[in-house]
Formats: structure tokens, C-alpha cells, sequence
């Protein structure tokens, strides 16, 4: 791992940690907050590529699991054992995906890197994390859904902001040659 990819990635969970720091929105009716950080996973495997972007996220799981408070409700051990833990777990995976489709196309359209956040982005956070909520919450997968069709409209907000910002960094000429230096082969 080069000097570049270690300083991006700790760029990126500095961002996630930023994002952190933003309160999040308790729901009554569900332990699981409404925040910012899905933001950051999107930026991440969409700036970063799938290496990177992975990296970048279990690096911050690890310092969470660490103690040190980037999650907008805090951090510790004990967040991977609560009703969030999935949404958690998905970080990685999310990121390394986001990163593989969006480095496949030739022609980098903010259409496509939209679709990509959306039916991978969010889908891949709601297949694990939606399970381990139902599993720890001891209610029903159906329950489980229920409950996170709130999240649904912020999701596709945080999808799009993530998307433009994705595409206008990618078309950035400098940021564009300096992340092609490095270009991940699966």
C-alpha cells in the first residue's frame, strides 16, 4: 500500500467521523438513528474505488470498535452488538461494490454512478443491516422492513448528494490523475 492510498483513506474516515459529529435523529418507535454516515460509505467506494473505499471502512469499524466516538451515537464495543450492528457490518462490503461497479464503466455518467448508489449503495446496507435488526430486536423480518421504510426518503437524498459529489470529483482533472495513478485491478 502506497503513501497516497494510506493518506485517502485516513482522509475518508476523518469525513466519516466528520459526518459523526452530526446528531443523529432518534425515532421512537426504532433504536436505529437516522444519520449522515451513509453518506460517507457512497463517498467512499465511489471517491476511493473498491480497495480503497473497503479499507477506509473497516478501518473506521476498527477505530470505532476501538472506543473512539465517530458514530453519531457514539462508539465502542458495544455498537456491533445493538439493533445498528448490520447497517455497521455493511460499511466494507458496500463500499468495496460501490467501488468495483463505478471503476467498470468507460464513460462516467452521473446517471450511472446514481443508479449504482441506489440499487447497490442503499440495497447492500438494507440486506444486512435490516436482518441483524429484526435478529436483535427479536421481532419479525416483515416488522423489520416495516420499520426501515422511514429511512427510504433520506437514503435516496443522501444517494443523490453522494452521486453528484462522486461525479464532479471523478471529473475533476487533478483528483481524476491522481486516483488513476493508482487504478485497482480485481
Amino acid at each position: 500500500m502506497k503513501i497516497l492510498d494510506i493518506t485517502l483513506i485516513a482522509l475518508f474516515v476523518a469525513i466519516m467521523g466528520a459526518l459523526g459529529l452530526v446528531p443523529p435523529l432518534m425515532l421512537s418507535f426504532t433504536p436505529v438513528p437516522i444519520t449522515l454516515q451513509t453518506l460517507g460509505v457512497l463517498l467512499a467506494g465511489g471517491v476511493l474505488g473498491a480497495k480503497r473505499g473497503a479499507w477506509c471502512m473497516t478501518v473506521f469499524l476498527l477505530v470505532v470498535a476501538a472506543g473512539i466516538p465517530l458514530l453519531s451515537g457514539g462508539g465502542g464495543i458495544g455498537v456491533f452488538v445493538g439493533p445498528s450492528a448490520g447497517y455497521l457490518f455493511s460499511y466494507p462490503i458496500t463500499a468495496f461494490c460501490i467501488g468495483f461497479l463505478i471503476t467498470r464503466f468507460r464513460n462516467l455518467r452521473l446517471r450511472n454512478i446514481l443508479i449504482v448508489n441506489l440499487t447497490v449503495g442503499i440495497f447492500l446496507i438494507y440486506l444486512i443491516g435490516i436482518p441483524v435488526q429484526a435478529f436483535v430486536m427479536h421481532i419479525s423480518l416483515v416488522n423489520a422492513v416495516k420499520l426501515s421504510l422511514v429511512y427510504i426518503p433520506g437514503d435516496l437524498i443522501k444517494a443523490t448528494l453522494a452521486s453528484y459529489l462522486v461525479f464532479r470529483l471523478l471529473k475533476s482533472p487533478v483528483i481524476y490523475r491522481t486516483l488513476q495513478k493508482n487504478v485497482e485491478t480485481l
